[in-house]
């Protein structure tokens, strides 16, 4: 979908703050989401596809304004209510008071065929990325969208994420790595002859 959490490409939100010797945690709660979040992988409460998209709903102010780990925590807690593992009256009890969650879902499971036998593109083909606007869950990056691409490896076939977020059965496509000129994605001032690479699935791609 659409939103904030999409930055690779986007303008305006200043330079990348690198912090010298940055910790893996900065405070005790991060470090006890992460524990969460791996014991939701192993008791299979969810998927991976499903907590990102759940981040992706986030207010776009409180998105912006929150730490990594509070992403992580409200995509778990929205993640879990929309489940019906447990209510908003009762995890608000337990947090002593209001409890940010993600917007409501918009959309439906897309519709999507999975690949056939064998691949649609080859390495060295050209490819356009097809300019779509999921309200619902994709991979596939806002800035590369109706741009042309090369294919430089075919990784095989994966589960499409735009169907497995929303609780699809599993649809299957071949994935591509796709080589993009940074100048054809932001102009001159991209500061020279540079690529950047993205993975990208098959219903993403066309024809030059």
């Amino acid at each position: 979908m659409d939103g904030v959490h999409d930055l690779g490409g986007m303008d305006g939100f200043g330079p990348v703050e690198v912090e010298a010797n940055e910790p893996t945690f900065h405070h005790a709660w991060e470090r006890t989401v992460f524990a969460l979040a791996a014991a939701i992988s192993v008791q299979r409460l969810g998927n991976t596809d499903v907590f990102r998209h759940a981040i992706e709903r986030m207010d776009p102010a409180h998105y912006l304004s929150s730490p990594y780990y509070e992403h992580w925590l409200t995509g778990m807690a929205t993640s879990m209510i929309e489940r019906g593992l447990f209510d908003r009256a009762t995890l608000e009890a337990k947090a002593g008071g209001a409890f940010p969650l993600s917007r409501p879902v918009r959309g439906e499971c897309p519709a999507a065929s999975p690949s056939g036998p064998t691949p649609r593109f080859a390495v060295g083909d050209a490819v356009r990325v097809r300019n779509l606007h999921p309200p619902g869950h994709t991979r596939c990056p806002g800035y590369v969208r109706g741009q042309r691409g090369v294919v430089t490896r075919v990784d095989g076939r994966f589960h499409l994420p735009d169907v497995s977020a929303h609780g699809g059965q599993r649809c299957e496509q071949f994935s591509y790595n796709v080589r993009f000129a940074t100048r054809d994605l932001w102009g001159n001032s991209s500061g020279g002859p540079q690529a950047v690479h993205v993975d990208l699935w098959e219903s993403y791609l066309d024809e030059p």
